[in-house]
């Protein structure tokens, strides 16, 4: 019986099906199987998990996913990769599941068994990381335990950006109210093929308590838009409009959230833009 250890190396089965990355759907393929375990490893995946991969392509990190016991679903909207997809689940002992449809469309919430964990670790599509990742940071209830997603590094260090540095946005805050993230390790360009133009990363995401998120998402995207609209401003100047929105004077609003209307977005922490958000949602009514 065939195993994964005795399937062809991921760029030997891309070469015998003629395949090549579609640069529309945004694919960079990995073939190092030492990296994408790395990848398995630090998304902490174990026998049972349940496991979702977005985009996998040949099937790189599926494989090592597999190794590590996971039930896998991916989701791709490329279906020349079914043959090579067929012959890992045929190898695995674990389960793999290939969903072909656009993952952006895709409910997730509906691979869930409550008896077991459920992870996203992917090597994500360029062209939709970041809407995914807000999707999930979106979705009502919250459905996964952790995300484990590689990004171009530019995009990494927006979501786990700190007040204070110049990647820091409404990109971070958002992901702040939600989860705590963290870098775990840079991928370089020329460990991809075809190779990017810029360099990825990988970030690994886990929900805050309950009681430690803000999950009043739609008030705080309006407010960071309003600022970060307007960063190099004064706060005074930038959320004047919005304030305006909703009858708030803009003084009373910043004192009332114990802000200096002279700072400005990239200096404020994430509980800053919390009690902004709050206060913005009580004065709308809604």
């Amino acid at each position: 019986m065939t195993t994964l250890e005795d399937l062809p190396s991921v760029r030997a089965c891309i070469e015998r099906h003629k395949l090549r990355a579609q640069k529309s759907l945004g694919q960079h393929f990995l073939f190092d199987l030492n990296l994408t375990r790395k990848i398995a490893r630090a998304a902490g995946v174990e026998s049972g998990d349940q496991v979702i991969e977005i985009g996998p392509g040949p099937g790189g990190l599926t494989r090592a996913l597999l190794e590590h016991g996971a039930a896998v679903t991916a989701i791709d909207m490329d279906t020349r990769f079914a043959p090579i997809l067929d012959e890992i689940a045929e190898a695995s002992s674990a389960p793999l599941q290939v969903i072909y449809q656009d993952a952006l469309k895709t409910d997730m919430s509906a691979q869930v068994e409550a008896e077991h964990p459920l992870k996203i670790v992917s090597n994500l599509p360029y062209n939709v990381g970041t809407q995914l990742l807000i999707g999930w940071l979106t979705a009502k209830p919250l459905f996964w335990s952790s995300l484990t997603l590689m990004f171009q590094r530019e995009v990494a260090e927006r979501v786990v950006a700190l007040p204070g540095s110049s990647a820091y946005g409404r990109l971070a805050v958002l992901t702040a109210a939600i989860a705590d993230a963290h870098m775990l390790f840079g991928v370089p360009a020329e460990a991809f093929s075809p190779p990017p133009k810029v360099d990825s990363a990988v970030v690994h995401l886990t929900p805050k308590a309950p009681a430690q998120r803000f999950d009043d998402l739609d008030a705080l995207e309006q407010v960071t838009r309003a600022a970060f609209g307007q960063r190099r401003k004064m706060l005074r100047a930038s959320l004047k409009s919005i304030a305006k929105t909703t009858g708030l004077d803009i003084s009373d609003w910043l004192s009332a959230a114990k802000i200096d209307p002279t700072d400005r977005p990239e200096t404020l922490p994430p509980q800053d833009f919390f009690a902004l958000a709050r206060l913005w949602r009580q004065a709308k009514g809604l």
